[in-house]
């Protein structure tokens, strides 16, 4: 009778200290929220304060008011290259075809060397040496090989992404623990086991640190190619109003490439998480 009221005693303290976390948590996240709305509020606030006073020209600095009103004719009516939503979703495919391809050629290449000394000896100073160049001087190549469409903007992006996630996977399966891998194999593990169960879960925290950084650069590898030669999308749109001298358009085209990084941000914060389930099933 003692030890049952010893243990009920003990879940109860444990579910108060549960809660008491929990609610912890929550109110950590609510005054990081808060303090972000009020960063955003001082320096969109004082934006609109100094253009408004002409205190910095208009011309050249926008307003954050003209800048939504922009955004909103955009909505309303238009721009004049079409609808705004398919300029939006030109360019989100475009990254996100860009970083998938990217990500599996990264991950695949990243085991395949880092698992073969030979490849990686033979192929290294190679990827090395292309890491090296500044890929967006591609954007025109691909758009001679590829035309103005999206598999020029999907090459583009397919560079910058690869790169990121090949030497976080690289350097993730080098520093997989090797006894792990000698347990497995004495195990009786084949090579598809040891990879699905040992190699790639504990190199997946290398690979996971590089799909946001690698998300930004698809996107920007999008955004680049349609800036500089597109009929389609946000990068466009930019472009365009570079053209005109519209600084409010450039500005409001920068405002929709951050809502759409957000939302891709948020993406892959999900595709984290699916991953870092599958990730404790399967070791």
């Amino acid at each position: 009778m003692h030890s049952s009221t010893n243990v009920s005693q003990t879940q109860i303290e444990m579910t108060a200290r549960k809660n008491a976390l929990r609610s912890q948590a929550i109110r950590n996240r609510l005054r990081t929220l808060v303090l972000q709305i009020l960063v955003f509020a001082l320096i969109v606030g004082s934006w609109q304060l100094l253009s408004s006073r002409h205190w910095i020209d208009p011309f050249f600095f926008s307003s954050p008011v003209d800048i939504v009103k922009h955004i909103e004719t955009w909505v309303v009516d238009g721009t004049s290259a079409g609808p705004l939503y398919e300029h939006f979703v030109v360019t989100f495919e475009e990254t996100v075809i860009s970083f998938i391809i990217g990500t599996i050629l990264g991950v695949v290449m990243g085991y395949l060397l880092g698992r073969n000394k030979l490849l990686s000896d033979i192929f290294g100073p190679y990827i090395t040496m292309l890491n090296a160049l500044p890929r967006v001087v591609l954007a025109p190549i691909f758009i001679v090989w590829f035309g103005l469409g999206m598999p020029s903007k999907v090459a583009l992006g397919v560079t910058l992404t690869f790169f990121i996630v090949f030497f976080n996977a690289f350097q993730g399966v080098r520093e997989v623990d090797r006894n792990l891998v000698n347990n497995a194999l004495l195990l009786g593990a084949n090579q598809r086991q040891l990879a699905r169960h040992v190699i790639i879960p504990s190199a997946l925290t290398w690979i996971l640190s590089s799909l946001h950084t690698s998300f930004g650069f698809a996107l920007t590898g999008a955004v680049v190619g349609e800036f500089i030669g597109a009929t389609k999308g946000l990068g466009f749109l930019i472009s365009e109003a570079q053209g005109s001298f519209d600084t409010t358009g450039v500005f409001a085209g920068m405002v929709l490439l951050s809502i759409t990084s957000l939302l891709a941000d948020w993406l892959v914060t999900r595709l984290e998480r699916r991953f870092v389930v599958w990730r404790s099933t399967a070791k």
